[in-house]
Parts: structure tokens; sequence; C-alpha cells
């Protein structure tokens, strides 16, 4: 039986050997197997029991990426402006602000918006559709400000269509421009933080003296 024993351990190695695979009698730690994220959206409810709301495509961080969630956004309670665009870019803010469900956290969704960004009206002079935050958006976390940017221009009612959006902060510093390209979307946490200098209009707000 000893010599039986010796030949299949003799056998077993012969073929570790002819796979290619360095028998050893040392234990190897590899670790444990990397973990991956679906990144399944879940499915989102027709409605929230009568709260005014509108459907809106959410970019969520999951996997280091971008995606889009889509959700019934609902419109701020305190609506300090009637402009009907900054009332949407302050439920898209709010909505990109609040922590992901239990099923997003799940699937690996998280945000990195922080809390209590509000945005404004546009001052004398800046461009056309320009958005004003509380906050200068390259000071924010280029993966917030990635956000935001994708989620803004992928809003019918905020952009007029392809193109950078156009954002300030809340001082006379004029507003800048950044687009939402696949570079933005594949690694958000590399975007530029400075976007291009959009001069005033002539044309918007006073007229020059």
């Amino acid at each position: 039986m000893p010599a039986a024993s010796a030949l299949l351990a003799a056998l077993a190695l012969s073929a570790l050997a002819g796979c290619g695979i360095r028998a050893t009698t040392v234990p190897v730690d590899v670790g444990a197997a990397p973990s991956r994220v679906s990144c399944d959206t879940p499915a989102q409810p027709g409605g929230q029991g009568g709260v005014q709301g509108f459907r809106a495509t959410v970019e969520l961080v999951c996997g280091s990426q971008l995606v889009g969630v889509e959700r019934v956004v609902p419109v701020p309670e305190k609506r300090t402006q009637r402009d009907p665009v900054v009332l949407v870019v302050q439920a898209l803010l709010e909505a990109l602000e609040k922590a992901p469900s239990g099923e997003e956290r799940d699937a690996g969704f998280s945000t990195g918006v922080p809390a209590g960004l509000t945005a404004g009206a546009a001052r004398p002079g800046d461009p056309a559709g320009t958005v004003r935050l509380s906050r200068k958006p390259e000071d924010l976390p280029p993966v917030a400000l990635s956000q935001i940017v994708c989620t803004l221009a992928g809003s019918e009612a905020v952009s007029a269509g392809p193109g950078p959006v156009v954002m300030g902060g809340p001082d006379a510093d004029p507003p800048r421009a950044w687009e939402c390209t696949d570079a933005v979307r594949s690694r958000p946490e590399s975007v530029p933080t400075l976007g291009e200098i959009v001069r005033p209009s002539a044309s918007a707000g006073t007229p020059p003296r």
C-alpha cells in the first residue's frame, strides 16, 4: 500500500508538470476574488403618491463610471425661483445629492455631489442658458462636477441640445463651459475642473455703457 500511494503521488506530480503548473508544497494566498458590481438600475415606480415631479435621468457613480438612472424627480417644495429652468436645475441637484436607495447601493451606485447646493438665476450679461450655483463649479470635487454636468446636459428642460453646459458660481466671475464626453463618463474623476470661460454677451441682460 505505501508503494501504491507513492506511485499515485508521482503520477499526480507528473500530470501537473505536463500542464505547465509548477508543483509546490507551500500554500499560496492569492486573496479574495475581486468583487463586481452589477450596475443594474432597479425599476422605478410610475408615481410617488401624488407628489409633483418629472422623469429625468440622474447620473450616479457605479464601477468608477457614470451610469444614468431614471427617476421621478420631485419639484422642490421651496420654490424661491420663478424661472422654470432654475427650478428644474434645483430639482436635479437635490436628486443628485440624495443618497441612493438600498437597491441602488446593492447594485453599486453612489453619489459624490455634496449636500446644500442651490441653483440661482443667471447674472445680467450671462450667455443664454447659464446656470449659476451657490458654489463655484470649479471648487467642486471632480466626480461631483462630472455628475452635475452630465445630468444637466441630458435634461431637455435645461440643455437645448448637444453641446457644453455653461455654469458659474455666486460671484461675478464669468461662467465656464463643460462638456459631457465619453471620457468624462468613463473617468469622472479626471474631468478638468476649470472649464473654458464663456464671455458675457452684450445682447443679454443690461447693455454695456
